[in-house]
């Protein structure tokens, strides 16, 4: 039986037509939703949590999409017809959709479904991904088809069967398929010959598949083959006969070293690799050959004969400690350009010298060598002896060796040498003749403790975005990760020509006084990060002439010992410095008032207290205006909560950028900006900023860039961006805006390349304006379509804000109103006769009935009062007259709808030209009741005294109680009168709630007690009279 179908309301069809017309004239929305088109082409549709492949609108230009990106989405079914809309298609990513168990984060089953012809349907198709999915077979594929993923999948079998009809293909990638996070105990199974129908392939992949032996009958085109991490424990030369157009072979890990494993591994029965003399001879074209982590103790120089062409050789995580300083097995290898024999240690033991053999010197070609991890104490000329001459030789590698004496000036002597690293290590100061085993030659060992092998990670922190970087230099050194405590100029003997020197991280805890770097007469970059350096003397850094950046950045602890100053005044001296780096370093007193530079450029001010200079009155105001050629300032992390005028006007007016990132700054005078007249930049992010408001952006104003992402702005004055016409980038991103208004922008809105407004609780109200101006200028949002989103209604509530449409969805509250009330009409239409038909008369008597029990209100003549209420309070009490003209006078008078009451207040209500008293006279007698508002009641005088007076008298003259307080602090003292009052007429006497919860019974008793006569109110237990009765 089909389902119901709910009849639309014609009222609600009748709005959805004139919606419709109201939106046909307006902008389209994004031709790709829910996903995001991208240049050259790209529909980036990743981690949209998809069940479905998205069907685009046809009046969308689906034919000049080539690449479609899938991603990490939900679907599990593929359909014959998924693609058919995209003829053009030539890239397609559809991975991490249906991962098998172990990959699945949570370990859910899943398993992916492919109709039959999902992939025939596009004849274009070069590029396929679907790696990490669940299935188990190769679907039918495409003629076109180049090149193809199936790595982590479970397809453990390719026959010949598998991929025929791909005579273009020419990469197949399917590692992962059978190994400990994808578990499927048994070996990926290649029959002989499976692949060999694939004449173009060139690059083949099948690593982490348990593999046993290397697949038979491979194409013979192959270039690059890939079988690392499996099980191959021996090669022969049959294994390899046919494949000799390879450039590439990687077998490492097929036996490997456990003691250095990073995840679960297994012992080698055979202890090595086991390698025929003769298995490589034959790759005459063999370029780059991998045998890392595969047991290796010895090198046979008949593994690489014949091998002339060969470049790179990775012989990593090995246990060749030994073998390195006496091998010939490199004698051959003339054109080889990178070598890598990093941690090839012997497992708990650290060398005190290391010699390498003579057979290196014949890599005259060698451009790399990696040495990291092989545990040697002591680096002096013997060691890279072989090396000294070879021409080429422009990267060394010396990472975490344990080196406690360098004799860093051996190289000196590498004519080409381009980068030496030798971070991580231990490296004190320098080395001593006998350290460096010239007085001795005894190889020492020393057994290193578990502890001591830990895993380390290698390379330095990433640069400041705004430090040069040294890889672009002739010749840098980096000692980074070290125990230097002090820096002579004899350490770098010989390293005239040394550009940068990355001394960071070490424990430097010397003052410099400009006589440590005496022959670096070249360095340009010096960064010593991370230590503990003590700027003391003047000449600081002096004697180095070709210096441009230096970074000084956390050397925070001798600036935050008290009563120690600090001379910066070497910055003047520095006549070629661009770059300064003083971040992170707590600056808050005891330094020079001023810098100065004329060369400085950029300055790294972040993780200091500036506010706290800038609080010690003028001393430090100018602090940064001597550096007259200064582009960038960060300010960044300053704990800054103002940012005056005067502040803002001492800085350089050579500033293009300005950072103040991460401050606690709520307020900022925009205006001010028209002081630095260059400024191009300014980030305000992360910063506590309610609004943009206190005026506009100033006319006139360089601003190209904006960023106050990260605050918590809620609004917006209209034409606030208007006047920069120069702005291009504006990030408001993770604020608390509701909406997006183009009042904003005016014209500058046509100019904005980049426009950021995720991130925010935007409200998806039906005809938001947001959606209108976003899709005016789409172009410059980033993920408009599925990064800007709702907050709210709660049923849009993260969501795109394209998932309904805004400009044609029906007004919820509307209908609802327009159903009720046809609903009603129709009620009343059916019941009405009904009832005057049945009982007509008995309703008649019962309507009357009713009248004569609802109290009567005589209508008002003579005896009527003007006001219901006076309201009577001390002016001088700014607090009282604030409440009792936005809270009572609002409750009472505009939000109680047709029950308003009338109120009585002096400076609106009061006669001009009468006097105080007769004012005063005419309120209290013209009101039903008198109210007294009190912040307190111990002292009461003046016009108070005389109101309070006047109730009085008319309570004997009349008898009528009209005295109403209202106490707005309830733990202030309470007199003796206001405690009577309370035993007598509890109901008259109200105080105002400290809890917000309170405040709605506070304003009903209040009605309650304006509105009824006070007699009736009074405790019967202590009244006696007409007013008890």
């Amino acid at each position: 039986m089909a389902p119901c179908r709910r009849i639309p309301h014609p009222l609600s069809l009748l709005m959805q037509a004139v919606a419709l017309a109201e939106a046909l004239a307006l902008g389209a929305l994004p031709a790709f939703l829910p996903c995001e088109l991208q240049p050259n082409g790209v529909v980036n549709c990743n981690w949209l949590f998809l069940k479905s492949v998205p069907r685009f609108s046809a009046a969308a230009p689906r034919s000049n999409v080539t690449s479609l990106s899938l991603l990490s989405n939900r679907i599990h079914h593929l359909h014959n017809s998924d693609f058919v809309h995209l003829p053009n298609l030539r890239h397609l990513n559809l991975k991490w959709n249906c991962p098998p168990t172990g990959l699945s984060p949570m370990h859910f089953p899943c398993h992916m479904t492919i109709e039959p012809k999902t992939f025939l349907a596009m004849p274009t198709l070069e590029d396929l991904n679907l790696s990490y999915n669940s299935i188990t077979t190769v679907p039918a594929l495409p003629s076109s088809l180049v090149n193809l993923t199936l790595s982590h999948t479970n397809i453990l079998v390719l026959d010949s069967t598998s991929l025929t009809g791909l005579p273009a293909l020419r990469i197949l990638f399917m590692d992962g398929n059978c190994y400990y996070k994808n578990p499927c105990h048994q070996a990926l199974e290649v029959a002989p010959g499976a692949l060999l129908g694939l004449g173009n392939l060139t690059h083949l992949s099948l690593k982490y598949n348990n593999l046993t032996t290397v697949p038979r009958d491979l194409p013979p085109s192959l270039e690059y083959l890939l079988l690392s991490y499996n099980h191959i424990f021996k090669l022969d030369p049959g294994d390899l006969a046919n494949l000799t157009a390879l450039r590439v072979l990687d077998v490492g890990g097929n036996c490997r070293r456990c003691d250095h494993a990073r995840n679960p591994c297994v012992e080698c029965l055979n202890k090595t690799l086991q390698l025929h003399p003769d298995t490589f001879h034959h790759l005459i074209h063999l370029e780059g050959l991998v045998l890392k982590d595969s047991s290796l103790h010895t090198l046979d120089p008949r593994w690489f004969r014949g091998l002339e062409n060969l470049t790179v050789l990775d012989l990593s995580e090995n246990f060749l400690y030994d073998c390195i300083t006496k091998t010939r097995a490199f004698q051959g290898l003339a054109r080889l350009h990178k070598l890598n024999l990093s941690f090839n240690y012997c497992k708990g033991v650290s060398f005190a010298h290391l010699q390498l053999a003579p057979s290196f010197g014949d890599l005259t070609s060698l451009q790399e060598l990696d040495m990291n991890g092989i545990f040697f104490r002591s680096l002096s000329e013997n060691t890279l002896k072989p090396l000294a001459h070879l021409p080429l030789l422009q990267t060394l590698n010396l990472q975490m060796n344990f080196i406690n004496q360098a004799q860093l000036s051996i190289f000196g002597a590498f004519p080409a040498l381009h980068f030496v690293d030798l971070s991580d290590n231990r490296i004190s100061g320098a080395p001593t003749r006998t350290a460096l085993g010239e007085a001795d030659d005894r190889e020492e060992q020393v057994w290193l403790r578990p502890e001591d092998l830990a895993p380390a990670p290698l390379g330095n922190p990433k640069p400041r975005d705004f430090m040069p970087n040294c890889k672009h230099f002739p010749f840098t050194l980096d000692l980074s990760g070290n125990n230097l405590v002090t820096v002579k100029s004899e350490m770098f003997t010989n390293l005239s020509r040394l550009q940068c020197l990355i001394l960071s991280h070490n424990c430097i805890a010397q003052a410099v006084n400009g006589s440590q770097f005496e022959t670096l007469t070249s360095l340009q970059v010096l960064d010593m990060s991370h230590n503990k350096l003590d700027l003391y003397h003047g000449h600081s850094f002096t004697e180095l002439p070709q210096l441009k950046a230096l970074d000084l950045s956390y050397n925070s602890q001798p600036f935050g010992m008290q009563g120690i100053g600090h001379n910066l005044s070497f910055v003047a001296r520095l006549h070629k410095l661009q770059y300064l780096s003083l971040a992170h370093n707590g600056i808050n007193s005891r330094v020079n008032p001023r810098l100065y530079s004329r060369s400085l450029q950029v300055l790294d001010f972040s993780g200091n207290t500036v506010s706290s200079m800038w609080a010690e009155g003028d001393l430090y105001l100018h602090f940064f205006q001597g550096l007259q050629g200064l582009n960038l300032l960060d300010l960044s992390q300053n704990r800054l909560h103002t940012l005056l005028s005067r502040n803002l006007d001492s800085l350089p007016k050579s500033l293009k950028f300005l950072r103040l990132r991460d401050n606690y700054l709520a307020f900022f005078n925009w205006s001010s900006l028209i002081l630095l007249p260059k400024l191009q930049a300014l980030d305000l992010a992360g910063n506590q900023l309610k609004g943009l408001t206190n005026g506009t952006l100033p006319n006139g104003t360089q601003l190209q860039k904006l960023d106050v992402s990260g605050n918590s702005i809620s609004f917006v004055t209209p034409g606030f961006f208007a006047l920069a016409t120069e702005l291009q980038e504006l990030n408001l991103s993770d604020n608390i805006l509701s909406t997006i208004e183009s009042s904003w922008f005016g014209t500058v809105a046509g100019n904005l390349k980049v426009l950021d407004v995720s991130a925010n609780p935007l409200h998806c109200i039906c005809g938001a304006a947001f959606v209108d101006f976003l899709l005016e200028v789409q172009a410059a949002v980033p993920g408009l379509p599925n990064h800007v989103k709702c907050d709210s209604p709660i049923q849009l509530q993260g969501r795109s804000i394209f998932t309904q449409d805004l400009r044609l969805c029906l007004d919820e509250a509307l209908s609802w109103d327009c159903f009720g009330l046809s609903l009603l009409v129709v009620a009343l239409g059916l019941v009405v006769p009904v009832l005057q038909h049945l009982c007509g008369w008995d309703l008649w008597y019962c309507f009357h009935l009713g009248l004569t029990w609802l109290p009567r209100r005589g209508p008002r003549g003579a005896q009527a009062l003007p006001y219901d209420a006076f309201v009577i309070f001390d002016k001088t009490q700014g607090a009282v007259a604030d409440w009792v003209y936005h809270e009572l006078r609002v409750q009472l008078e505009e939000r109680r709808g047709r029950q308003a009451l009338r109120l009585c207040l002096e400076e609106r209500d009061w006669v001009p030209g009468k006097t105080l008293f007769e004012n005063l006279w005419a309120s209290v007698y013209g009101s039903r009741k008198t109210v007294f508002v009190l912040a307190h009641t111990d002292r009461v005088s003046g016009l108070l005294r005389t109101g309070f007076l006047l109730a009085q008298q008319r309570l004997l003259e009349d008898r009528k109680d009209i005295v109403v307080l209202v106490i707005l602090s309830p733990d202030a003292h309470r007199s003796r009168y206001v405690r009577l009052r309370q035993r007598l007429c509890h109901q008259s006497v109200l105080f105002w709630p400290q809890q917000p919860r309170g405040q709605g019974s506070f304003w009903a008793q209040l009605s309650t007690t304006l509105t009824r006569d006070n007699c009736y109110f009074y405790n019967r237990n202590f009244c006696q009279g007409p007013a008890a009765e």
